[in-house]
């Protein structure tokens, strides 16, 4: 009998190796399963650290850009300083002749108009200009027979602009 026990049918046999089959394929699936896991740990892990790289970058951007904004303006006010302290010093000296307290606030003008060339600030608007209502303001108008149609009869207040961008229109009044 142990011999008989031993001698394995066909069958069993067939039944054996499908078991072994069956488990080395679940085998070789929860491997798979545990490869896919882990790959998906790693990306989801790498997402995480690419979405928080992105809000540290979203977050230094609005910083640097708040900070260029306030180190373009205390740049310019610096520029602006010295007429200040002229201004003061105008200010300060009241013996002065009328003559020289003139001089003065010329020389402080000019400082004043250098500082803005050297700032990319232009003005604009002239009498006898022709009329732009892209840069000018109209706020009169007149009738003259010596001036074209169309034309800047007289300037209230001089327009500015930086580059393309215009500051402030030039307030005028306009021949019809």
């Amino acid at each position: 009998m142990a011999k008989e026990e031993k001698t394995k049918t066909p069958s069993e046999t067939a039944e054996q190796e499908a078991a072994q089959t069956a488990e080395q394929a679940v085998s070789e699936t929860e491997q798979k399963l545990e490869e896919l896991e882990n790959s998906l740990k790693e990306a989801n892990d790498k997402f995480l650290r690419t979405l928080a790289e992105y809000d540290n970058y979203r977050k230094r951007s609005v910083r640097e850009k708040e900070q260029a904004y306030t180190d373009s303006k205390a740049a310019v006010l610096t520029e602006f300083l010295p007429v200040l302290d002229n201004f003061e010093r105008a200010a300060g000296n009241k013996e002065a002749a009328l003559a020289d307290y003139q001089k003065g606030v010329d020389m402080i003008f000019n400082q004043f108009t250098e500082i803005l060339k050297k700032l990319g600030v232009e003005s604009f608007g002239e009498a006898g200009d022709a009329f732009d209502p892209n840069i000018h303001s109209a706020v009169m108008h007149t009738e003259d027979a010596d001036q074209p149609e169309n034309t800047v009869a007289e300037v209230f207040s001089k327009g500015y602009q930086l580059g393309d961008k215009i500051l402030r229109p030039a307030v005028v009044k306009v021949v019809n």
